[in-house]
Protein backbone atom coordinates (compact mmCIF):
# COMPACT_ATOMS: atom_id res chain seq x y z
CA UNK A 1 0.00 0.00 0.00
CA UNK A 2 1.39 3.38 -0.94
CA UNK A 3 1.32 6.66 0.88
CA UNK A 4 -2.03 8.42 1.16
CA UNK A 5 -2.26 12.06 0.10
CA UNK A 6 -5.22 14.43 0.13
CA UNK A 7 -5.23 17.53 -2.07
CA UNK A 8 -7.67 20.40 -1.69
CA UNK A 9 -7.87 21.16 -5.38
CA UNK A 10 -9.25 23.76 -7.76
CA UNK A 11 -9.32 22.34 -11.31
CA UNK A 12 -9.25 25.88 -12.77
CA UNK A 13 -5.92 26.69 -11.06
CA UNK A 14 -2.70 25.89 -12.93
CA UNK A 15 -0.60 25.44 -9.78
CA UNK A 16 -3.23 23.14 -8.31
CA UNK A 17 -3.36 21.08 -11.51
CA UNK A 18 0.45 20.81 -11.64
CA UNK A 19 0.55 19.68 -8.00
CA UNK A 20 -2.12 17.05 -8.66
CA UNK A 21 -0.18 15.84 -11.73
CA UNK A 22 2.94 15.31 -9.59
CA UNK A 23 0.88 13.24 -7.12
CA UNK A 24 -0.85 11.23 -9.85
CA UNK A 25 2.43 10.49 -11.64
CA UNK A 26 3.86 8.80 -8.53
CA UNK A 27 2.57 5.25 -8.46
CA UNK A 28 3.26 4.95 -4.73
CA UNK A 29 0.76 7.68 -3.83
CA UNK A 30 -2.93 7.01 -3.24
CA UNK A 31 -4.51 10.41 -3.92
CA UNK A 32 -7.83 11.73 -2.62
CA UNK A 33 -8.96 14.86 -4.47
CA UNK A 34 -11.26 17.29 -2.67
CA UNK A 35 -12.70 20.08 -4.80
CA UNK A 36 -12.79 22.51 -1.90
CA UNK A 37 -14.99 25.06 -3.71
CA UNK A 38 -17.73 22.38 -3.76
CA UNK A 39 -16.80 20.68 -0.46
CA UNK A 40 -15.12 23.24 1.80
CA UNK A 41 -13.16 21.88 4.76
CA UNK A 42 -14.39 22.74 8.24
CA UNK A 43 -12.76 25.55 10.19
CA UNK A 44 -11.26 22.88 12.49
CA UNK A 45 -9.74 20.99 9.55
CA UNK A 46 -8.32 24.19 8.05
CA UNK A 47 -6.84 25.20 11.42
CA UNK A 48 -5.16 21.78 11.69
CA UNK A 49 -3.82 21.93 8.11
CA UNK A 50 -2.31 25.40 8.62
CA UNK A 51 -0.83 24.38 11.97
CA UNK A 52 0.72 21.27 10.39
CA UNK A 53 1.99 23.37 7.47
CA UNK A 54 3.59 25.84 9.90
CA UNK A 55 1.63 28.82 8.56
CA UNK A 56 -1.11 31.05 9.93
CA UNK A 57 -4.61 31.21 8.46
CA UNK A 58 -3.72 34.72 7.23
CA UNK A 59 -0.82 33.19 5.27
CA UNK A 60 -3.25 30.66 3.80
CA UNK A 61 -5.61 33.37 2.61
CA UNK A 62 -6.07 33.83 -1.12
CA UNK A 63 -5.91 37.56 -1.82
CA UNK A 64 -5.69 37.57 -5.60
CA UNK A 65 -9.12 37.71 -7.21
CA UNK A 66 -10.93 37.83 -3.85
CA UNK A 67 -12.30 40.56 -1.62
CA UNK A 68 -10.09 39.48 1.31
CA UNK A 69 -8.33 42.88 1.51
CA UNK A 70 -11.57 44.88 1.34
CA UNK A 71 -13.01 42.75 4.13
CA UNK A 72 -9.93 43.38 6.29
CA UNK A 73 -9.27 39.65 6.54
CA UNK A 74 -5.45 39.78 6.34
CA UNK A 75 -5.49 41.62 9.71
CA UNK A 76 -8.41 39.72 11.27
CA UNK A 77 -8.05 37.13 14.02
CA UNK A 78 -7.69 33.44 13.14
CA UNK A 79 -11.28 32.47 14.01
CA UNK A 80 -12.65 35.23 11.76
CA UNK A 81 -10.42 34.19 8.86
CA UNK A 82 -11.27 30.49 9.23
CA UNK A 83 -15.02 31.25 9.42
CA UNK A 84 -14.77 33.40 6.28
CA UNK A 85 -12.89 30.64 4.42
CA UNK A 86 -15.45 28.01 5.34
CA UNK A 87 -18.34 30.27 4.28
CA UNK A 88 -16.60 31.48 1.12
CA UNK A 89 -13.98 28.88 0.12
CA UNK A 90 -12.60 30.99 -2.77
CA UNK A 91 -10.65 32.64 0.10
CA UNK A 92 -8.63 29.43 0.61
CA UNK A 93 -5.27 29.64 -1.18
CA UNK A 94 -4.61 26.44 -3.06
CA UNK A 95 -3.52 23.76 -3.29
CA UNK A 96 -3.29 22.38 0.23
CA UNK A 97 -1.87 18.87 0.43
CA UNK A 98 -1.76 16.56 3.44
CA UNK A 99 0.11 13.27 3.86
CA UNK A 100 1.24 11.33 6.92
CA UNK A 101 4.39 13.51 6.88
CA UNK A 102 2.43 16.72 7.32
CA UNK A 103 0.71 19.40 5.29
CA UNK A 104 1.79 22.20 2.97
CA UNK A 105 0.46 24.97 0.82
CA UNK A 106 2.06 23.83 -2.43
CA UNK A 107 3.02 27.09 -4.13
CA UNK A 108 5.20 26.47 -6.08
CA UNK A 109 3.98 22.96 -6.84
CA UNK A 110 7.36 21.33 -6.09
CA UNK A 111 6.67 21.98 -2.38
CA UNK A 112 4.56 18.81 -2.52
CA UNK A 113 7.71 16.69 -2.88
CA UNK A 114 8.65 17.51 0.74
CA UNK A 115 5.51 15.67 1.90
CA UNK A 116 6.23 12.43 0.06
Amino acid sequence: MGMKATIWHNPKCGTSRKTLAILENLSKVDVTVVEYLKEPPTAEKLAQLYKDAGITPAQGLRRRGTDAEERGLPDADEATILAAMTADPILIERPLVETEKGAALCRPQDEVLKLL
